[in-house]
């Protein structure tokens, strides 16, 4: 497992050209990717598409948010719980951000050409975003919750043994399938509750989390692992050939 606590700080780590910084690509890479992930969450979780061919429906932040389980529990199994929890946390930075430039972006007058022009276009865009407000506050409270309980759980899980595939794949479903049922209580409640009947909203996004946490979130964090050694592995670049 990577020490995570070997990371240079800020402060002190070299940056001149040739350098190298000394943290695992695979780390930054799906840093990267998470951050990218916690704004999706909250722009798609507005539109509740349905569940074909029941009559469930989910919000569409689901996908999103899977592949942040995914993300976590794959820097939690190959870097350590401590490193994924702060990476955990340190998401609500890209998360507010969005959100106070996405009030930023409202408050601002829209330009002549998009008012004479496009008025139809402005006024599906604040609808939709002045609107989301409820959105964009439950999402932080069901993102935390849930995604520390998947670390915790899938921590916990992982025994004292040596890990093999098959463990890697029952403790990424159990650990998703119990915090994504719980992150949808929390969220669908937040977000939309008294707005509308949000019996049949909640019953598929627990049901759809709880599914695909089974099929499909197993396969992922085993490919997400595979994929991050394969960053890690040590590799020639140019500027390390030696010279002719």
């Amino acid at each position: 497992m990577t020490d995570t606590n070997a990371f240079p700080s800020a402060a002190t780590a070299d940056i001149s050209p040739k350098s190298k910084i000394n943290i695992p690509l695979g780390m930054f890479v799906y840093t990267l990717l998470y951050g990218g992930m916690t704004v999706l969450a909250g722009v798609l979780a507005f539109k509740q598409v349905q569940l074909w061919p029941t009559g469930l429906s989910v919000e569409s932040g689901i996908f999103p948010f899977l592949l942040l389980v995914v993300i976590s529990s794959t820097l939690a199994q190959l870097y350590g719980r401590s490193a994924a929890t702060r990476i955990v946390w340190w998401g609500f930075l890209p998360l507010c951000l969005s959100a106070l430039l996405m009030q930023l972006v409202l408050f601002l007058p829209a330009s002549a050409e998009m008012l004479a022009e496009r008025p139809d276009g402005l006024a599906a865009f604040e609808k939709v975003h002045r609107s989301a407000w409820r959105v964009w506050l439950a999402g932080p409270a069901a993102y935390i919750t849930s995604l520390l309980l998947n670390i915790w759980i899938f921590d916990r899980l992982r025994g004292s043994g040596e890990a093999t595939t098959l463990g890697l794949m029952i403790r990424g479903a159990i650990a998703s399938a119990l915090s994504q049922a719980l992150d949808s209580v929390i969220f669908i409640t937040l977000a939309f509750g008294g707005e509308f009947d949000i019996t049949e909203l909640l019953i598929g996004q627990v049901l759809a989390k709880v599914a695909l946490s089974i099929a499909l979130v197993p396969f992922l964090i085993t490919f997400g692992v595979r994929a991050a050694k394969w960053l890690d592995e040590p590799r020639k670049t140019q500027g390390d050939a030696a010279p002719a």
